[in-house]
């Protein structure tokens, strides 16, 4: 049999497995927090994988192979530093992150902001997920393409299948933990690689021979300068810190895994051994690389960026010179999973954007968890079609890392962080800051592009060292200065912004309301049975689910409940309306649209102690809600709703 036909075996079994892990979790699916979130209640363990497995492409890792055998652990910083700094930076910033009531991070600015910053930005972030998939696509092309001699479009068809299917049946559920499994078979597959290319090296004439491993002599088979994290130099460090990390703690994917963790330090935790996850990979890239420049020495010889072109593919070419049909189709298994691990994340956070930042809240705000279901089958699909489009106009895997993370750095760094951080930040601010940052940083990539010589300096570059990536320090200083001016010279933001935000502005606003209950009274009883209850870490989380006499014009019904009791705020837009009556914003009651137009959802997430009188404050909602269906001629019965406790 050959490779080829053992590899797309290997691959329906393996696609199979991930889709059974779709299915597993379909079930689990009662609320948007349970599809896009995972019921916020995956523990440190799955955060780490999922981590590590994310930032950890098939494109990426041969072109960190390819970067160091061509500069060394100089190369560090265009990739694989700021991969590790940026999950330890984000862990830092775990407990403002997790208590924020957010899905995405579209939804997070418009209630920082206002309704006028959640498009652009979604459509910003949609495009910088657009472009990580390239890299994805591009990588696992070049893999189909020198061990199968294949088209690149067969790696898009694979992707696009089997990502759309097990992300839409699980949610982030299912990314979670086809990660894990992704991860296991990528680390596996790199630590292996590693034995194999060095053993090879170093004359050994079985495939794995781990006595034939020489570290003293494997160390020295490069220069000592090729050992220097620095030998390009302190001034291109910390442009490549400054023009990277800023956009990676700030990628909305890794936020989502901290909104989805069961509590703060399972999200801590499980950053810092992502990072961990991540350096032991890479650190085997360099054992690879090491090899290969001993097997193709004149491939590090042409230097950079000539070299690249040949340093890229050297692995998948040893595997198909060295390697038996079965042996390279497991391979390709391996780097398949590196793929799909990247990209079911950035389809995931991408269609996120699509479906509820721009269609639910512009397109039909009254869409149900079945419509939503469909249009973000449809966006995940079309990111990796996009994705796939893009690939072929972008001709280095880390080029299209790198632009989107440019763009990323450059347009949205400082409204987001600005916004979490420091109360005088407007919506004014932050559109300009948005503005001028995306406009610049993606006027200049077009251009620089244009100009750019084939494998020679950017054109920009070439003009100064640190217009390096597309002149992304010009425009984040451009961005930020433009941010912080027009935040000074405006209206500062009103309390009911900065409630979800600044605790302090939270208690000023709220309400304490005192409203006795009867708790022997039957209706409150019968009320209790139709709830669920969970305590995941550190917060309970309280959900119920109504059905209605009629379908609800959900506008009209948002605007009579704000009206009548303004206790109710829609910070987001009306898809989501908050019961505001405590000033830790995940504690108070949320209502959504069902699946259906008949129903409502109910959510809470306070803290473990206080379940009690979250039960009780969550009759009340209720009631309020009851109330005003009432007057619009829809009846809520609870008797008649199917959820049972």
């Amino acid at each position: 049999m050959e490779s080829y036909e053992i590899f797309l075996a290997l691959l329906a079994g393996y696609i199979l497995i991930l889709v059974a892990i779709g299915f597993h979790f379909t079930k689990k699916q009662r609320s948007i927090t349970d599809f896009w979130l995972a019921g916020r209640e995956v523990r440190a363990i799955g955060i780490g994988f999922s981590a590590a497995a994310s930032w950890l492409t098939a494109g990426a890792i041969l072109a960190v192979i390819g970067y160091y055998m061509i500069q060394g652990m100089g190369s560090i910083w265009g990739f694989v530093a700021p991969n590790v700094l940026a999950l330890l930076i984000i862990a830092l910033f775990v407990s403002k992150i997790k208590s924020l009531p957010s899905i995405t991070q579209p939804e997070l600015l418009e209630q920082r902001y206002g309704s006028k910053i959640r498009a652009p930005i979604a459509v910003i972030i949609t495009i910088v997920m657009i472009l990580f998939a390239v890299a994805d696509i591009k990588g696992f092309a070049l893999v189909l393409e020198v061990l199968f001699g294949l088209s690149p479009v067969y790696a898009a068809v694979i992707v696009a299948v089997a990502v759309s299917t097990y992300v839409t049946l699980g949610g982030l559920n299912a990314v979670v933990w086809t990660d894990a499994l992704q991860f296991m078979f990528l680390s596996t597959f790199v630590i292996l690689m590693a034995v194999i290319v060095t053993g090879s090296a170093n004359g050994s004439e079985s495939l794995i021979d781990i006595s034939s491993i020489n570290i003293a002599q494997t160390v020295g088979s490069v220069p000592s300068e090729w050992w220097n994290p620095f030998s390009i130099g302190i001034p291109m460090v910390l442009i490549f810190v400054l023009a990277i990390i800023p956009g990676w703690i700030t990628e909305q994917d890794p936020w989502q895994k901290v909104w989805a963790a069961k509590d703060v330090r399972s999200a801590r935790i499980g950053l810092i051994a992502g990072s961990f996850l991540v350096l032991i990979v890479f650190g085997a890239c360099a054992f690879i690389a090491l090899g290969l420049n001993s097997i193709y020495p004149e491939i590090a010889e042409m230097g950079y960026p000539a070299g690249m072109a040949y340093a890229e593919p050297a692995l998948l070419e040893f595997m198909s010179t060295m390697f038996s049909p079965l042996l390279i189709a497991i391979a390709a298994i391996g780097l398949a999973a590196a793929a799909m691990s990247c990209a079911d994340t950035f389809a995931t956070s991408g269609a996120s954007c699509v479906s509820r930042d721009i269609y639910q809240r512009f397109v039909k705000p009254d869409a149900t968890m079945k419509e939503m279901m469909v249009i973000n089958r449809v966006s995940v699909i079309f990111i990796v079609i996009t994705a796939t489009i893009a690939s072929f106009f972008i001709d280095s895997i880390i080029h299209a890392v790198h632009i989107a993370t440019f763009i990323a750095s450059a347009s949205y760094f400082f409204p987001i962080m600005g916004g979490i951080f420091w109360k005088r930040a407007t919506t004014q601010g932050a559109l300009a800051g948005v503005f001028v940052g995306a406009t610049l940083q993606i006027g200049m990539t077009i251009f620089d592009t244009i100009k750019d010589p084939v494998m020679g300096v950017p054109y920009l570059e070439s003009i100064h060292p640190a217009l390096m990536g597309h002149g992304v320090i010009l425009s984040m200083a451009l961005s930020g200065t433009a941010f912080i001016l027009v935040s000074l010279t405006t209206k500062a933001p009103d309390n009911i912004n900065l409630a979800p935000f600044f605790k302090e502005a939270a208690e000023e606003l709220y309400v304490e309301e005192i409203k006795t209950i009867d708790e022997n009274d039957v209706e409150y009883v019968d009320f209790l049975k139709q709830i669920r209850e969970r305590k995941v870490g550190e917060r309970a989380h309280i959900h119920l689910e109504v059905s209605t006499s009629a379908m609800i014009n959900w506008s009209k019904f948002s605007e009579e409940l704000k009206n009548k009791y303004p206790v109710w705020v829609a910070p987001s837009g009306g898809d989501s309306l908050y019961r505001l009556t405590n000033s830790d914003m995940l504690a108070c009651v949320k209502i959504t649209r069902g699946n259906t137009q008949t129903e409502i959802w109910f959510a809470s997430e306070p803290p473990a102690d206080m379940m009690e009188s979250q039960r009780r404050e969550l009759y009340i909602a209720f009631k309020e809600i009851q109330d005003i269906l009432h007057d619009i001629g829809v009846i809520v019965d609870l008797e008649k709703n199917e959820l049972q406790s």
